[in-house]
């Protein structure tokens, strides 16, 4: 009986050095950037490499997020215990 070919992953191509720069600049532009990660992070024709990151990025910038409002919740909180007294 003959063995099934496993046919290869196809292979996306690598994302140059001036790509990754304009990335990095757009995403660093105010409300730009958001949109752009949204964009590149669900989008069918992204580079799979650049989709990931941009994955990443929103990831990372949920838990930032998160972490801000606790930080803020508990220093709202200690000032108006404070003020009380």
């Amino acid at each position: 009986m003959e063995q099934p070919l496993i046919q290869p992953r196809p292979t996306s191509s690598e994302i140059s050095f001036g790509e990754w720069f304009l990335t990095l600049f757009l995403v660093a532009i105010p409300l730009v950037g958001i949109v752009l990660l949204f964009v590149w992070a669900f989008s069918s024709t992204t580079n799979p490499s650049k989709a990931n990151w941009a994955k990443a990025s929103l990831a990372w910038a949920a838990i930032a997020i998160v972490i801000y409002l606790l930080i803020f919740v508990v220093i709202m909180g200690i000032v108006g215990t404070a003020s009380r007294y």
